[in-house]
């Protein structure tokens, strides 16, 4: 199946789902840590700057991109246009849901970005919270407006005087969404995807026909166990179908996405979870593949099945 039929089927199938659902450390230890497969361990201060991208004259994708910076270890303040830290950081697409943005998100995403990961979050041209106008089945478009985005941290990594230049591990890419970007993440994993993507986290979604095929990629799905937007039956028989490594974390009692705001039941176990999967399969931390099993098990809490 070529690629362009792929996305095809993708499209028709992502209606027909979506209607279902109701919808500073130095360079040289950086590549030593990489060679042991040892995640950085002391969280760095983030820095954050705004891509103006657009995908055609009717598809801007203003991108929020936090990232590791320069500066004191266990800064809180996050710096605009900070200069970069030292190394070179692998990359995670972060994809929002209907009506959402990458801001409502920032919580867990500056998190991860002070873990040692570069987040690009694209704001969708018609599903972004302030859009006036609101395309539910546009979502359809978003795979291909999040592998714009990557083509353009791929740029800017070999681009003379961008400050991304040389900081990134074009070769270490995830992808992770929530509800509506979780099938957009979904959408990423067709038939001919892109071989840098080495996993995805589908998070309040779900995935469609079409989807989790091509080159191996490990997957982790989190999502409520009393979820009233996606059901737990849409995310678990996306699971079933996926072919790769793969884990299903459920938030006992949870609903749509509260898990994910810090100091809600559940989100030290969320984010950990997610975090130390990040580290397992973009820096081949080991020790982080070893912990997933308590990252994500408290009892009344979060539960985890799968084999990784």
């Amino acid at each position: 199946m070529t690629m362009r039929s792929a996305r095809v089927l993708l499209a028709a199938a992502l209606l027909i789902a979506l209607s279902a659902c109701q919808a500073a450390q130095a360079a040289a230890p950086e590549a030593l840590s990489r060679a042991a497969g040892v995640a950085p361990v002391t969280p760095y201060p983030v820095g954050v700057r705004t891509l103006d991208l657009t995908r055609g004259p009717d598809r801007p994708l203003p991108t929020t991109v936090w990232y590791p910076a320069d500066g004191r270890k266990g800064e809180q303040r996050i710096r605009k246009d900070a200069r970069p830290a030292a190394g070179r950081f692998p990359i995670v697409l972060f994809s929002h849901g209907l009506k959402g943005s990458p801001q409502h998100f920032t919580a867990l995403l500056t998190r991860w970005a002070a873990a040692g990961f570069v987040v690009a979050a694209p704001a969708y041209p018609f599903t972004h919270a302030r859009t006036t106008n609101f395309q539910r089945w546009d979502v359809r478009n978003q795979p291909g407006d999040a592998e714009l985005v990557l083509q353009d941290l791929v740029a800017r990594n070999a681009l003379r005087g961008d400050m991304f230049k040389g900081r990134l591990d074009v070769g270490h890419v995830a992808a992770a969404g929530h509800s509506a970007g979780g099938f957009t993440t979904a959408g990423l994993f067709i038939e001919g995807h892109d071989p840098r993507l080495r996993a995805g986290i589908v998070i309040a979604g779900g995935g469609l026909p079409g989807t989790f095929a091509g080159p191996e990629a490990a997957m982790l799905f989190v999502h409520g166990g009393a979820d009233p937007v996606v059901a737990p039956y849409v995310a678990r028989a996306a699971y079933d179908r996926v072919p790769w490594p793969k884990a299903f974390v459920t938030l006992a009692g949870q609903g749509h996405g509260e898990y994910l705001t810090p100091g809600n039941r559940g989100f030290a176990e969320a984010n950990n979870t997610m975090t130390d999967f990040l580290r397992w399969t973009l820096y081949g931390d080991r020790g982080a593949r070893a912990r997933l099993p308590v990252d994500a098990t408290l009892a009344g809490v979060s539960t985890i099945t799968g084999k990784i």
